[in-house]
């Protein structure tokens, strides 16, 4: 493999991405985010990143590229469905404190509160969009296969 300036940069983004994992992991554990089955998905899914990230590192070739690749679909999905799960929560809860509010005035007040945050899950999806983006024309999975020849 050569290190040209393009694989040095996506070892540096996936370095990027296994921080940003291990961050989102000890802020759930600190905020206690395992009462239930559904706060476990993006420990789970954060798990099932990093280790296809490792696996990347470790073994660059394009089964390890297209597996990090649906991983990473896996971490935007749950992280899209986090944030319909933080919204729909607050919006119970803000709709049960006040049933006057109109639907603009509560829409603003949930995603100000912050318990649960309504975007924060979208963070999920931003990472996986990082190494969605960082995969684009990888050499390893767009390159001809020796074994065509």
């Amino acid at each position: 493999m050569r290190d040209d300036s393009s694989t040095v940069l996506r070892r540096l983004l996936l370095a990027l991405l296994l921080f940003g994992l291990a961050g989102i992991a000890v802020e759930l554990v600190l905020l206690r985010h395992y009462e239930d089955g559904w706060m476990l998905a993006p420990f789970v899914v954060s798990a099932l990143a990093a280790v296809a990230t490792l696996v990347r590192l470790v073994r660059p070739m394009a089964a390890s590229v297209r597996w990090l690749r649906a991983a990473m679909l896996l971490l935007m999905a749950a992280g899209t469905a986090g944030v319909w799960l933080h919204y729909a929560g607050g919006l119970e809860f803000q709709s049960d404190m006040d049933p006057t509010l109109s639907r603009s005035r509560l829409f603003w007040k949930v995603l100000h509160m912050q318990a649960p945050p309504a975007l924060a899950p979208g963070v999920l999806v931003q990472l996986g969009l990082l190494w969605l983006i960082a995969t684009f024309k990888d050499p390893l999975v767009s390159a001809p296969s020796t074994l065509a020849r």
